[in-house]
């Protein structure tokens, strides 16, 4: 793993300074070497961590003319394979970098060497016979590509804050991003905090040349293709060996290499493959909680037993917000999932030990492991009812619930009557993404203060999930909603906390789960093949019936949580009043700060569950006083912690 930047002037040379300030304030994601290539009015900056190819595997790497330079953040999984290919076609290799094969392929192919890549990467290829920059980023977005215009020129780097150092750059804030990001816990792409700063989406290029810029789509996963199989266990093999394919390029490593394990089924068997692959113990890694609720060390000990790991777990306790703005600052924009807190202990602790860590991760997306799939579905059944029931007829028994449950907040029926209505005013897509969001219009009426109000897009959050839903197409309502997590949650949350957590501690993380060639195969499964009479991962479960205990196949799912909210009622309870009632938030033009102290008040005191809300709206005021009350997210070490 890596970190890359550059710069693209219109006339001017490039300031050396500048990009070394840039590429060395990231040098975390890379502390084994740097790089730099300057030509004319570019330039391009590479840190690097050392994986494949140890000698000769630096950056920036020319093709034989030295006319194409490239620097790339990732792997490229069957660089193997792609070496020989190019070799035969007559291309000199100098290195035995799996990253050296881009600059050959793209000689050959152009834009169109983007599809015989398999790996997760960010890469920019200055191309100095067109005068052309090309940037794109791996097929589900696991390594992160930023950039931006100043002054008719363009500059790239793998996170917003080498950006920031670049003279003239504005930092007004987006409040369109600020709305989505309290709405689906991340800021989505192309956008980000910063008006003048752009995320390039997974799956994208982009191409700069003559001050002009195109951006392009080149993969995206097919639900409408279906292979059939008389027998169940035709695709549990074909499942089974493309997981297992998947699993053993990404053991590919000259450096000392683990596995995350928590115990749920997927980082399960992803390291009983790993187990089957390797001559020595696997290292996994486990963090748990003293609250038993959230904890999942004793499944984590059952798989480490059944497959003779070399075991290591942790506690992590109610202090962690200490470093609340040492995770901010690595974030570089508001983050809303709390479990960015054990997910970067987790791999400070795996560093210690490992440089390269496999996980469990797109396991869920793949094989409709979440059980909003399951509960979306059942609703969907209710609305065909609900929806031929006449008007008042529907508020006679809605009342009558009422009278006998209640309007709580939690209240089961009450939370599956108001999805209903959603459903009938907004349509499924917004209905099944209002399940992912920690405040929905209804919370934000009450907490935007009107100058808020009067300056955001209204409807931008349910345009973003209607346009996604849109682009599925006419295929079954499971899969359109894994079609969904595939081009928002996946994307936009999980794989930029993996990245995040992993390279603030110089780890490389790899998700055999997330192979686009796994990913393609199972698309083309039937919906009923994922999800059996309410069984999730159903066709993954029967071939590991004899591979895993049984009681990590029939134990409920445990999301990777944080006991945030419990703490914010006990031990953080005084850090939440102190950080989001100070004067520095009450500044901020954003909230009602009336609201605000209600939503508080109704958590602490246990009446209304705000956690998510309540994280999101901390992340949010940390944010601000790193990146905007001081100038210090712009040292090289960031915030203690």
């Amino acid at each position: 793993m890596c970190a890359i930047c550059g710069i693209v002037n219109r006339r001017e040379p490039v300031n050396r300074d500048l990009l070394q300030k840039m590429t060395r304030l990231m040098a975390y994601r890379g502390p084994d070497e740097e790089g730099y290539f300057f030509r004319d009015n570019v330039g391009l900056g590479h840190r690097r961590l050392s994986i494949i190819d140890l000698k000769t595997g630096q950056q920036p790497i020319a093709s034989e003319d030295s006319r194409i330079l490239l620097v790339c953040n990732g792997e490229i999984f069957n660089f193997q394979d792609l070496r020989k290919e190019l070799t035969r076609k007559g291309h000199r290799f100098r290195s035995f970098s799996d990253n050296e094969v881009i600059v050959h392929l793209y000689e050959e192919k152009g834009f169109d060497c983007l599809h015989d890549l398999r790996g997760m990467f960010a890469f920019a290829i200055w191309d100095d016979r067109k005068k052309l920059l090309f940037l794109a980023r791996d097929r589900v977005g696991k390594k992160p590509l930023i950039y931006t215009r100043v002054n008719g020129n363009f500059a790239f780097a793998s996170e917003i804050k080498a950006l920031l150092l670049l003279p003239g750059i504005s930092r007004e804030i987006d409040l369109v991003a600020v709305d989505l990001f309290l709405s689906y816990q991340a800021i989505p792409s192309p956008r980000t905090i910063f008006t003048q700063i752009c995320k390039l989406p997974a799956a994208h290029g982009l191409i700069w040349q003559d001050g002009k810029e195109k951006i392009f789509r080149y993969w995206q996963v097919d639900f409408s293709k279906k292979i059939y199989f008389k027998d169940k266990r035709d695709y549990e093999e074909l499942l089974w060996e493309k997981l297992k394919e998947a699993v053993r390029l990404r053991m590919i490593a000259d450096v000392p290499l683990g596995a995350f394990l928590s115990g749920g089924i997927d980082s399960s068997t992803v390291v009983g493959m790993m187990s089957q692959f390797s001559s020595m113990p696997v290292k996994t890694f486990c963090v748990g909680f003293q609250e038993a609720d959230f904890s999942e060390l004793k499944y984590a000990r059952l798989v480490a037993e059944r497959f003779s790991t070399q075991h290591y777990q942790f506690i992590v306790k109610p202090d962690v917000i200490r470093i609340l703005p040492k995770l901010v600052w690595h974030y570089n924009e508001p983050f809303g999932d709390s479990s960015m807190v054990p997910t970067f202990y987790v791999a400070r602790e795996t560093r210690r030990h490992v440089t390269v860590a496999l996980n469990g991760d797109g396991g869920d997306e793949n094989l409709a492991g979440y059980p909003r799939y399951q509960q979306t579905k059942i609703l969907e059944r209710l609305f065909r009812v609900y929806s031929r029931v006449p008007e008042p007829w529907r508020q006679a028994v809605f009342k009558s619930f009422l009278k006998l449950y209640g309007r709580w907040p939690g209240n089961t029926f009450f939370r599956a009557w108001k999805w209903l209505e959603e459903t009938e005013k907004y349509g499924f897509d917004y209905a099944y993404s209002r399940r992912l969001l920690a405040f929905s219009d209804g919370h934000k009426a009450p907490l935007y203060s009107e100058w808020m109000k009067e300056r955001i897009a209204e409807g931008e959050v349910r345009r973003l999930a209607r346009d996604i839903w849109q682009r599925a197409g006419q295929i079954d309502l499971l899969e359109k909603m894994m079609f969904s997590d595939f081009n928002l949650y996946l994307p936009e949350v999980l794989t930029v906390k993996m990245d995040i957590a992993t390279m603030a501690n110089s780890l490389e993380a790899r998700s055999p789960f997330l192979d686009h060639k796994l990913i393609e195969t199972i698309a083309c499964f039937p919906p009923e093949v994922k999800m059996c009479r309410g069984i999730s991962k159903y066709i993954l479960k029967r071939k590991l019936k004899d591979f895993l205990p049984d009681e990590i196949l029939t134990r409920k799912k445990m999301g990777f949580g944080l006991p945030v909210g419990y703490w914010f009622q006990n031990e953080l309870k005084g850090y939440l009043r102190e950080t989001l009632l100070s004067p520095e938030a009450e500044k901020r033009p954003y909230f009602n700060q009336a609201y605000l102290r209600q939503i508080i008040q109704e958590h602490t005191s246990g009446k209304v569950n705000h956690t998510t809300r309540l994280w999101c709206l901390l992340n949010l005021e940390v944010w601000h006083r790193l990146f905007i009350d001081s100038g210090g997210a712009l040292s090289g070490q960031g915030p203690a912690g």
